[in-house]
Formats: structure tokens, C-alpha cells, sequence
């Protein structure tokens, strides 16, 4: 038995169980532009939840092929477009907040290390405000910005949750925002999309390396997940290729289950598939990301 795994709520919602719908979840989407397609889907039932695997909550999801593509300002527009739909999570007041952010990873594994990177490009002003104050730097509309990687358990020996308790308990900030990179379910969305989520994060999910989750239930203030997808499980490309080609077979969809289950080992639950670019992409994924923070949070950067 094989488990095809994405963190990405738009593709559980497209895989509803037995081709029938699910109440208690809206879909809306809208493009932006010719290349730009923005998804949100909402899980408003527990039933819902259940069914499809994700927590309560609110899913927006910013699709684009340009992603993929070189671009000197690091995808300015994608970053623009990353910060409005940001914005809509936020509190109204959220101008004078305090914002812990946390890059989620593993540095030293090249598709796990778009969080870090991104704290990496982050503009940190905690340190500034309050040796300086807003007006003294100029920054009189700026969040305080505050920013950690706490590494992953194989590197501590400790949950990230423990770590981030002590922080939040130390530093009081009013959100917590974690990046982390992601699985996804299909190849087309392999770093082309991010998103955006109120429902926090359980590190390493999407892999198979379940952590303890993070989220307001457990750090007492919201969080706020943010990812990009970087691999993608290579049952999972096998079993569409299977699939599709039954398909064209005619085969009966039980028969092409069993058919596909029996052909596919248990240890490619392991294996998951990258770009032969990704340190490429990382690096440029994690500026679009850093930049849509900083707009958002520091607009004057």
C-alpha cells in the first residue's frame, strides 16, 4: 500500500475521495493577469477536515509558471501579489505588531532550506526599534521583525516546538509566521506555487517525518504557514503515469487502483523527486518570499 502525500490544500480538494463532493468546503478562484492563478479553499466543517486530511482553516494558494523562470528582480510582481494576499490574514492593526518569523528546514538539504534562506533576506528590525525607536530610524511604519531557524530535530535533539515556546514566552511576539518547504502531488506545481495557510504547520509532514505541530493550540498566539513546494513523492509520479495510461485502456477505475498499488514497491514511499535546478530555485523562491515579507512589514524597504 502506497500513501500519495501534498501539503497543498488546492490539490486535496481536486483528489475528493470516490470522485464525490465534500460539504463544508469552498473553492474560489480568480487569475491575475495571463500567467497568475490565486485559489482559495476553505475548510469550514470538522467532518470536512477529516475527509480530506487538513485542519480547519483558511488555504490561499498563488499559482504561476513564471516562478520557474530567471528574472532579475526576483519575481517583484509575484512578491506584490504574495503580500495583498498576505495582508488578508492579517489583523487590521497589525501595523504595530510584533512579528516573530520562523524559517522552518533544513539548511544543509538544499529543497529544505527555503525557510532559512528566506530569514536570510528578511529585513529584522526588533533589535532596531527598541534601541532606537520608530521615528529615530525612520521606520515609523514598520512592524517589529524578529527572526530565528531553529534547525531540525536531528541537528538540536529538540522539537522546533519546544524551541519556538521559549522564544514566544522570552520575546511575546503578537504572530508567529513559519516558511517551510513543501510536497506536492503534481509536477506542474513544483516550485510555481506558494501557500499561504492560518492553520500552522507539523514540520516535516509532508515527507513523512511527523513533528509536533505548530500552531496557536500549542504556541498560545496565531500562526501563520507559508510554503513552497519543492518535492514531489515518486510513488506519486508513478502511480499518474499508471493511471493514465489504464485510463487509456479503458480500465475500471477498482481495477486500475489495484493494478497500480500491486506495481509500486513500499519503499518509494521514501523517495522523493526534485528539479535538477533546485539550488537555483531555492535561492530565487526564498528573495520572492523575503521581498513579499518585507513589503508587507517593512514597506519603506
Amino acid at each position: 500500500m502506497f500513501q500519495i502525500r501534498t501539503d497543498l490544500a488546492v490539490e486535496t480538494s481536486e483528489k475528493r475521495p470516490d470522485g464525490k463532493e465534500v460539504s463544508g468546503i469552498r473553492v474560489e478562484k480568480k487569475k491575475r493577469g495571463e500567467d497568475v492563478v490565486i485559489t482559495k479553499v476553505c475548510i469550514d466543517t470538522q467532518k470536512a477536515a477529516k475527509t480530506l486530511g487538513k485542519p480547519r482553516g483558511t488555504y490561499v494558494s498563488i499559482e504561476a509558471d513564471q516562478m520557474m523562470e530567471e528574472d532579475g528582480g526576483y519575481h517583484r510582481e509575484i512578491s506584490e501579489i504574495f503580500s495583498e494576499q498576505l495582508k488578508t490574514f492579517l489583523p487590521k492593526d497589525y501595523r504595530n505588531a510584533k512579528i516573530l518569523v520562523i524559517g522552518l528546514g533544513n539548511r544543509e538539504v538544499t529543497p529544505d532550506a527555503l525557510g532559512p534562506k528566506v530569514i536570510d533576506h528578511l529585513f529584522i528590525t526588533r533589535h532596531l526599534l527598541e534601541e532606537f525607536g520608530k521615528y529615530l530610524v525612520e521606520l515609523d511604519q514598520c512592524c517589529s521583525i524578529s527572526g530565528i531557524v531553529p534547525g531540525v530535530m536531528a541537528q538540536t535533539g529538540m522539537e522546533t516546538v519546544e524551541i519556538l515556546r521559549g522564544i514566544v514566552a522570552e520575546t511575546k511576539p503578537d504572530l508567529v509566521i513559519a516558511v517551510d518547504a513543501l510536497a506536492a502531488r503534481s509536477i506542474k506545481r513544483l516550485n510555481r506555487t506558494i501557500q499561504i495557510t492560518d492553520t500552522g504547520i507539523i514540520p516535516g509532514s509532508g515527507v513523512g517525518n511527523y513533528r509536533n505541530a505548530i500552531t496557536e493550540e500549542h504556541l498560545g498566539i496565531p500562526v501563520i504557514a507559508i510554503g513552497i513546494p519543492t518535492v514531489v513523492d515518486a510513488a506519486t509520479i508513478i502511480a499518474d503515469f499508471c493511471m493514465g495510461l489504464m485510463e487509456e485502456n479503458k480500465s475500471e477505475p477498482e481495477e486500475m487502483e489495484a493494478s497500480v498499488r500491486s506495481l509500486i514497491s513500499p519503499k518509494l514511499n521514501t523517495m522523493y523527486v526534485t528539479s535538477k535546478d533546485i539550488d537555483e530555485a531555492v535561492n530565487r523562491l526564498s528573495f520572492t518570499i523575503s521581498e513579499g515579507l518585507n513589503m508587507t512589514f517593512v514597506p519603506r524597504v
